[in-house]
C-alpha cells in the first residue's frame, strides 16, 4: 500500500454490476489512510480511515464523504444508499471483529 495505489473493484448492487477504482491518497501506517473513487457509482467519494490505540486493542473508525451523481434529481436515492451503506460497514464491522477474536 502506498499514495497512488490504485484498486480496482467489481461489485454488484440490486443485481446490477459495476466497477470501481479507488486511488489510496494518504498512506500513514497505523494512523491512518485515505482512498478515493476514481472510477465508479458516485459522483465522489472519500473514505478516511483511522486507527487508534485504545486499552485492549484498536479503535477503528470510518468517515466518508460521498456524493450522488445526478443531483439534485439523484438524491431521490439517498435514503436507500444511506440504508445499504450502513448494512456495508455494519457487515464489514461484525467480520473484522469475529477475524480479530480468532
Amino acid at each position: 500500500m502506498r499514495p497512488g495505489a490504485l484498486i480496482d473493484y467489481a461489485l454488484s448492487l440490486f443485481g446490477v454490476r459495476f466497477s470501481w477504482r479507488s486511488e489510496i491518497t494518504v498512506w500513514e501506517p497505523e494512523t491512518r489512510f485515505v482512498d478515493i473513487q476514481v472510477r465508479g457509482p458516485y459522483a465522489e467519494w472519500v473514505h478516511t480511515h483511522t486507527f487508534e490505540d485504545v486499552p485492549g486493542g484498536t479503535r477503528i473508525r470510518d468517515h466518508v464523504r460521498y456524493r450522488l451523481p445526478l443531483a439534485p434529481l439523484g438524491n431521490i436515492a439517498l435514503p436507500v444508499v444511506r440504508v445499504q451503506l450502513r448494512r456495508i460497514f455494519d457487515y464489514r464491522e461484525a467480520v473484522t471483529r469475529r477475524l480479530m477474536a480468532e
